[in-house]
């Protein structure tokens, strides 16, 4: 027989569990309601009737090609970045038990932003060559943080100050390629910088597809390795974690989503920042909490568009929109932490 408190412990889980069950699905019936709306919204209205004759290659004319050129790559790969920015900003945040600690904080999507701005602006190229430059720079950006940054009980501090400097520097470097590149190429670059759906095409969804599948399956099967290393490396080593490899694999998956991410779409802002923290409120930290992070990127990223494009007289590329969302919450949180007398 059960004591009364494993009964309790028991309920207490199984209450736990139906809550963040509920929140996904609420969570996914969100996100379909978006899709519905970016799918039939825009400066043309359709029905949801007409948009499925399209997709479902009733060539009905005008239409096709606002609905499968233009929305359409919208839909998909801003859904596929918001996750994939969900999960990187979760992990990272997790990882390093820092809230401050997601890729759009520390310099990771600075570092890619950096690179395709120099294939744009100084190079003259773009495409799928400035995408791969972009990944590779964020990889190479965030190794050389993590490098000066070092061991021990400061790492994670270290390297949020570290990757905050290497930001600061990236963007002077870009606001420095934006004043000598070709008037030409800076609205690209500009257009770019803003993190924006405009400009992806149906040609991005492989690579971003591919990555999100890979990268963010193999985060998801580390996630209850990751729950275990929040409660410290010494825990984690006696319940048989293999921090050091955990640690390197979720780095390396939430810098591959967050770099194919911003190569895709550009930075867009405060997605990463954001999601972790409202998925673990919901969920209070549960199994489930990866997941609805991601799900929180999605909805992100489809509500923004949404907003950016038809509440306002002048269209608002979907980052400037989320940066809006970002910015009173970073300063919340800094003068949450001043107050607590937390070090960062």
């Amino acid at each position: 027989m059960m004591t009364k408190l494993e009964t309790d412990l028991k309920n207490i889980y199984s209450k736990q569990q139906k809550r963040n069950i509920a929140c996904a699905l609420f969570f996914i019936i969100v996100i379909a309601i978006l899709a519905v709306l970016m799918m039939t919204i825009g400066n043309t209205n359709y029905s949801l009737s007409e948009v499925i004759k399209v997709l479902l290659s009733d060539e009905t004319k005008g239409a096709a090609y606002t609905i499968k050129s233009l929305r359409l790559p919208k839909l998909i790969v801003g859904g596929l970045a918001g996750f994939s920015f969900g999960l990187a900003g979760y992990t990272f945040q997790n990882l390093l038990r820092n809230p401050l600690a997601s890729p759009d904080i520390i310099g990771v999507t600075a570092g890619s932003s950096a690179a395709a701005v120099f294939c744009i602006l100084i190079l003259g190229i773009s495409g799928a060559v400035a995408s791969i430059f972009s990944v590779v720079a964020g990889l190479l950006v965030t190794g050389l943080i993590l490098l000066l940054s070092g061991k021990g009980n400061a790492f994670s501090s270290r390297m949020i100050l570290i990757g905050i400097g290497f930001q600061a520097v990236l963007n002077a470097l870009i606001s420095w390629m934006l004043l000598v590149g070709s008037e030409y190429d800076v609205g690209t670059a500009l257009r770019w910088l803003r993190g924006s759906l405009n400009s992806v095409q149906m040609s991005n969804v492989p690579a971003i597809t591919i990555m999100t599948l890979l990268a963010g399956g193999a985060l998801l099967l580390c996630n209850k390795e990751l729950m275990i290393m929040q409660l410290g490396d010494e825990y984690a080593t006696t319940l048989g974690a293999s921090i050091n490899i955990i640690r390197i694999c979720c780095l390396i998956c939430a810098l591959l989503l967050s770099s194919v991410a911003t190569a895709a779409t550009g930075p867009i802002a405060s997605v990463a920042f954001l999601s972790g923290p409202i998925a673990t409120k919901l969920t209070k930290n549960g199994s489930i909490a990866m997941v609805t992070s991601g799900f929180v990127g999605v909805i992100l990223v489809y509500a923004s568009e949404l907003i950016g494009k038809n509440l306002f007289e002048t269209s608002y590329p979907v980052g400037v929109i989320t940066g809006l969302l970002g910015a009173p919450y970073l300063l919340l949180l800094l003068l949450n932490i001043n107050k607590k007398g937390e070090k960062i």
